[in-house]
């Protein structure tokens, strides 16, 4: 039988307690409670942030921003052209955009960002922000909401949305011109991201449980990327084509998901924890390893939220290894 040893080239230590400064990989026997521990990641943790000053779902957010500065315009709860900027521990009112809108899209930065479609009416209007104010863009060539989006405000992109479509436009500053279509017309899809090198993910294709399939593109073509373990739709993420992260979204009408997935260019893999509050139609910026999810919409009461929440990622901790 192989050994501990052989595979690692070191023995298990016994020691009365555990050490105050172990290793990552580190595994020690700690003979004082007769247990076997090591110290090892726990995944990413969700910890809550300063609160929007107005609960909204479906929401534009700067995805390519941080998560100590971040953007969240538009939206509805109910429908309004509010803007805000997140400093890392609370929320400011910035611009107001220049015209009310939900399920809007949106990318780049809290000092250029980009606001594109939305509803209602059904919009193609695309606005640009400052950091102070937004001014007038191009429009999209096809109207639409609920699409995803990526990318800078000079270099933006929107793909899918709804009235469900494949089509992908890509903005240089100024204009919207045609790019390549998704291999799957989809509306309510999550988004990361740059305009050459960007993910969509989640629908609601399959109907209300949504669906797993996700798309990479390259500036030119969408090709097929690893599937979500959790179908769903009206997600958000944050992050790079190949270090992303998904979080949120509904499997069916009415029940809303904290699942957190974190994305590698390849695959998936389910996070040990999730959002502190499911919802869905939510926001997101930063990357994958530093996140942040606002907004959306949670259900009850009180159904659309101003909730935040920090994604941290990994955390490390000492932990007990079963051995049945």
């Amino acid at each position: 039988m192989t050994t501990f040893k052989e595979i690692s080239g070191q023995l298990i230590r016994t020691l009365t307690s555990d050490p105050t400064n172990p290793q990552t990989g580190q595994i020690w026997y700690n003979s004082t409670i007769g247990v076997l521990k090591g110290y090892a990641s726990l995944g990413g943790v969700w910890a809550s942030g300063g609160n929007m000053a107005t609960a909204r779902g479906g929401m534009g957010s700067a995805n390519s921003g941080t998560q100590t500065a971040a953007l969240g315009f538009g939206g509805v709860g109910p429908t309004t052209a509010a803007t805000e900027e997140y400093n890392g521990t609370s929320w400011t009112a910035g611009g107001n955009l220049s015209s009310a809108r939900r399920y809007l899209m949106g990318c780049g930065t809290q000092t250029a960002g980009l606001g594109f479609g939305g509803y209602q009416p059904l919009f193609s209007a695309t606005e640009e922000y400052d950091g102070t104010s937004w001014a007038g863009g191009g429009n999209l060539g096809t109207a639409r909401r609920n699409a995803g989006g990526a990318g800078l405000q000079t270099a933006g992109l929107c793909f899918g949305g709804t009235p469900t479509t494949a089509a992908t436009e890509e903005y240089d500053g100024s204009a919207w011109t045609a790019g390549g279509s998704m291999a799957t017309a989809r509306g309510s899809l999550g988004g990361n991201g740059t305009q050459t090198a960007a993910l969509g993910f989640g629908s609601n294709a399959g109907g209300g449980a949504g669906i797993t399939g996700t798309e990479e593109y390259d500036g030119t073509s969408w090709g097929p990327g690893g599937n979500l373990n959790t179908a769903r739709n009206s997600a958000q993420g944050c992050g790079t084509q190949t270090a992303s992260l998904a979080f949120g979204g509904t499997t069916a009408p009415g029940s809303k998901i904290n699942a957190t997935e974190l994305y590698n260019g390849t695959s998936w893999t389910s996070n040990p924890t999730g959002l502190v509050t499911a919802r869905q139609t939510l926001s997101g910026s930063g990357t994958q390893t530093a996140g942040l999810a606002f907004g959306g919409f949670s259900g009850g009461g009180s159904p659309y939220s101003m909730a935040t929440e920090e994604y941290t990622d990994p955390t490390f901790a000492t932990q007990t290894i079963d051995t049945d």
